[in-house]
């Protein structure tokens, strides 16, 4: 199982909430996860936009957001709920459940208990900030809605999305900078010591 997928760990995170409040576990969908990193993409990095009346267009999913994912539009599902939040710098997948869950709507939306399947994208724009959360739930049944052609939903980058089985690769690129730097310094460090530089 993957680990290193901050979209994953926010999807854990949600299904451990929802247990603990008496609520069923939701179905991870990675067709309905591309959706929701797509949909992230489709504010352009405007942070201020989220939370206001702006969102995405109901037409969008079918036109662009399913083709996108390689999402059979004929197998899409209601969405039964969405949360989104933004963040100027990267959190951790805990942190963002909290900011996620902002108001007594937002856990309305968690527990509600028509949904059925659960997908989380995170991204963040070219690499670093503003860093975006989004979580579509849907009541869809499993294994019939969001299916992806060749069973498969399409990776797209910057970010990831929950279910796709890879590593993130956008979400988290500054802190791996910084381990990258952490890690040539050492190297170099070592090599001197080696060879008595």
């Amino acid at each position: 199982k993957v680990t290193d997928n901050p979209a994953d760990e926010l999807v854990a995170a949600l299904n451990a909430n929802r247990t603990a409040h008496k609520s069923s576990a939701l179905t991870d969908n990675p067709g309905l996860a591309c959706i929701a990193l797509q949909y992230i993409k489709a504010y352009q990095g405007d942070c201020k936009a989220v939370g206001e009346a702006k969102k995405p267009a109901d037409s969008e999913f079918a036109e662009t957001f399913a083709p996108d994912c390689g999402v059979e539009a004929s197998t899409l599902s209601p969405i039964t709920g969405r949360l989104l939040g933004c963040q100027s710098k990267y959190v951790k997948p805990s942190e963002a459940f909290s900011m996620l869950m902002k108001n007594e709507k937002s856990l309305e939306i968690l527990y509600n208990k028509n949904h059925t399947e659960v997908g989380a994208g995170v991204t963040g724009s070219d690499g670093g900030g503003p860093y975006f959360w989004c979580v579509l739930f849907s009541n869809g049944k499993h294994n019939s809605s969001f299916v992806a052609q060749g069973g498969v939903a399409k990776i797209s980058r910057p970010g990831c999305f929950s279910g796709a089985n890879d590593e993130c690769s956008g979400a988290n690129d500054l802190s791996r900078l910084h381990q990258m730097w952490l890690y040539t310094i050492t190297a170099f460090v070592a090599a001197g010591y080696a060879f008595g530089i």
